[in-house]
């Protein structure tokens, strides 16, 4: 990690992160990440982590902390390792106690296991898809919420082991107000829900682990702008998004990834990211995927070998 004031990837994480070198795509990776924030998000709304705001939005406090740690993570450490649910309950309750909203432990793990008994029942392949979901609470004396706690406390020690206790977060919620001041555009409110929007879907995506909050600013006001069809100065050298100095290449790639969010999955991409929460089922799809097309590459290898004796 960087040293600035809060830390992001260095250019050797970015090119090459952990999980990629065991073989998992760039595009599959994306997905698990936004699927644990969303995880993050969902747990959030359900155990009511939120607190209230001017012209009554919700900064999401907790819970975009948790979601910054939870993509910081992943740029020290494999998804092979570590479960993307494991991982994301652990940053929501040490993000909990970061921000003095501390959560019962009992209360975290039971809203984790129902949003992930609902996932696993939204992913059953039974005569009737479209069943009525029905949570089935825990024991309170069973095994699997000592399971879920024990990988809570664990979840929780490697967050602040593997990001070397560095866990500062700025939230870019007041810069936002600040920019649209200065910019004009505060008695907007239909760009002011629309920024905010975008800040909130850009914390799936793994920007503020990469670049600096007043450039991902920016970049929810640039793609708000062009969608409701606002005209900036945009051209050289009366850039508007010179006076928060933010880098065009750096604001464009930002917007990319937010944008990447929004496209559409098959079937079969959204059932595969949701069986992939724990990381039994990402060794077993490598196992599967990447270990048999290297076996392939060795036997066509070995043929070629044995044809050109």
């Amino acid at each position: 990690m960087s040293t600035t004031f809060y830390p992001l990837a260095s250019l050797s994480q970015i090119t090459k992160t952990p999980s990629r070198e065991d073989g998992i795509p760039l595009e599959l990776e994306e997905d698990l990440r936004a699927y644990g924030c969303k995880l993050i998000h969902e747990a959030g709304i359900l155990l009511k982590q939120y607190t209230f705001l001017l012209f009554q939005n919700r900064k999401q406090v907790a819970v975009a902390t948790a979601q910054i740690l939870f993509q910081r993570f992943w740029y020290v450490t494999s998804m092979k390792q570590f479960g993307i649910g494991d991982i994301g309950m652990g940053a929501l309750f040490l993000a909990s106690k970061l921000e003095e909203c501390p959560l019962r432990m009992r209360d975290l793990i039971n809203v984790y296991d129902l949003l992930l008994q609902h996932s696993s029942h939204t992913l059953d392949l039974s005569p009737k898809p479209d069943s009525e979901f029905k949570y089935a609470p825990m024991s309170y004396f069973g095994s699997t919420f000592y399971d879920l706690k024990d990988a809570l406390v664990v979840a929780e020690m490697q967050i602040l082991k593997r990001l070397g206790f560095n866990v500062q977060v700025v939230l870019p919620y007041g810069s936002l107000i600040n920019y649209l001041r200065v910019l004009g555009l505060t008695n907007r409110e239909d760009v002011l829900a629309r920024a905010w929007g975008y800040l909130n879907d850009a914390l799936q995506t793994p920007v503020y682990a990469l670049y600096q909050t007043p450039t991902i600013v920016c970049a929810s006001i640039y793609l708000t702008t062009r969608h409701l069809r606002l005209s900036l100065p945009s051209k050289a050298p009366y850039c508007w998004w010179d006076l928060f100095d933010a880098e065009w290449e750096d604001l464009w790639s930002v917007c990319g990834y937010i944008m990447r969010l929004y496209r559409e999955r098959t079937e079969e991409e959204r059932v595969r990211v949701k069986r992939m929460v724990n990381k039994k089922e990402v060794r077993k799809w490598l196992e599967e995927n990447v270990d048999s097309d290297a076996n392939a590459k060795q036997d066509i290898a070995r043929e070629k070998d044995s044809g050109s004796s």
